[in-house]
């Protein structure tokens, strides 16, 4: 078993508490070896997702911390399936794609633009193995 650790970084302006979205169950991959027939599978521990917080801003912050087994991820892509919050009003900003690393909108309560730039560094670093 080999634990993976996604770190994002990146630049927050009005907004904070970056973190993807899903639903309340597990998600996991699992993959079966053609030539083994070993299943071989990847989960999330949901108990390590945490937050990219403007605090943050341009450092290496883990935001999830995965379980794998027999695979491993090599790169990630962001797509569509955060959220964040405005610094000042608080107004919730779900829906958030960050396929082109860049996203921008505007707070009504707080009336100043948000801005999430420069996602150009997301990394995987390998934490604990183990046999």
């Amino acid at each position: 078993m080999r634990e993976i650790t996604l770190q994002l970084k990146a630049m927050l302006e009005n907004v904070t508490d970056l973190r993807p979205v899903g639903g309340h169950g597990s998600a996991s991959r699992v993959q079966k070896c053609k030539l083994c027939a070993l299943e071989n599978s990847i989960e999330i521990l949901s108990s390590t997702i945490k937050s990219y917080n403007s605090e943050d801003n341009e450092k290496f912050k883990t935001i999830v911390e995965f379980e794998c087994r027999g695979l491993e991820p090599i790169d990630f892509q962001p797509q569509a399936g955060f959220a964040a919050k405005g610094v000042e009003s608080g107004t919730v900003f779900s829906d958030i794609n960050l396929q082109e690393k860049d996203w921008t909108d505007y707070d009504e309560k707080a009336q100043e633009s948000v801005e999430i730039f420069e996602v150009r560094a997301l990394t995987f670093l390998h934490a604990a193995s183990q046999a």
